[in-house]
């Protein structure tokens, strides 16, 4: 089945979920087209894209409305549907501008991870942070049995973010545990950009973890980056062979780094398979060739 077939069914169930019953019925439009469809918004007198039509009374625009004390459209992202943290996410707009990113926790994985991801920005909010900046939660709530999750909007950019500065988040990032480590989870190119201020921004919050390895961060963050351009056993032995380099500047020895590797390594497998999801394929097949050949670890 075609990648677009994928989003579009999964946008048809997306759909029934957020706009049910059959009042008020507005025009929204699959875009750029059902080719490649990547976003449902409301439909304007220039789109060219498949039209689609959804109640508006009871959805959750209609929820939205309530929250923000004020008329608002979304726009609904068409994601994969073949994630294991997938979950629908829209964007809340009003007067022309966006008021938050909304994730909807419908199964009980997600329902988990948008709890971490409140409690996480919670915490955050109430430390002196000087380096990164996070989202704030507007809301989390319910509503029809699912869990709403309202997030301000971070001005992304692109750009590739400076060593230096991504060195210096983790570190900062390492620090919100006190004694104990904590890492983002999740500290992949596509979840951070530089700011105008010359911050770090940082969104998707939902792996937040206090009691991990100190560098786990970093050695996620080159191991994404290097998925990108090589199979996963590949990219999982560079990721150990280049641990010593990645992580001397944040003080760790080779033998630390080499074992920090192996453990993150270890540790990505182990939430691929409580999430019940293998992108990477069966860990003998790219986990076991990285860390086979390495002292065992106590």
């Amino acid at each position: 089945m075609s990648d677009a077939a994928v989003r579009l069914g999964y946008l048809a169930e997306t759909v029934r979920l957020l706009y049910p019953g059959s009042g008020s019925p507005r025009a929204y439009t699959v875009l750029p087209h059902a080719a490649v469809p990547r976003r449902l918004a409301p439909r304007r007198w220039w789109h060219l894209g498949s039209q689609v039509v959804v109640p508006v009374e009871g959805s959750i625009a209609a929820h939205l409305s309530e929250i923000f004390h004020r008329p608002v459209e979304t726009v609904l992202h068409v994601r994969p549907a073949l994630r294991a943290n997938r979950k629908p996410i829209l964007e809340a707009r009003a007067d022309g501008r966006r008021l938050a990113f909304v994730k909807i926790g419908d199964s009980a994985r997600a329902r988990e991870l948008i709890t971490t991801e409140a409690a996480a920005l919670r915490r955050l909010a109430g430390l002196p942070l000087s380096t990164i900046a996070t989202p704030s939660v507007l809301h989390h709530g319910d509503w029809r049995g699912l869990s709403v999750l309202a997030l301000s909007p971070l001005p992304v950019r692109r750009g590739r973010v400076p060593e230096p500065l991504l060195l210096a988040a983790v570190k900062e990032i390492a620090g919100t545990g006190g004694a104990r480590p904590a890492w983002h989870g999740d500290l992949a190119p596509w979840n951070i950009c530089r700011s105008r201020d010359g911050r770090l921004l940082v969104w998707d919050w939902e792996r937040y973890e206090v009691g991990v390895p100190y560098g786990f961060d970093a050695v996620h963050h080159f191991f994404q980056r290097a998925l990108r351009r090589m199979e996963p056993p590949v990219a999982a032995r560079a990721c150990v062979a280049g641990a010593v380099r990645l992580l001397a500047p944040l003080g760790l020895s080779a033998a630390t780094a080499r074992q920090t590797a192996l453990r993150y390594l270890i540790a990505l497998a182990d939430r691929h398979a409580a999430d019940g999801h293998a992108p990477l394929g069966p860990p003998e097949s790219w986990l076991n060739p990285a860390v086979d050949h390495e002292e065992l670890l106590t």
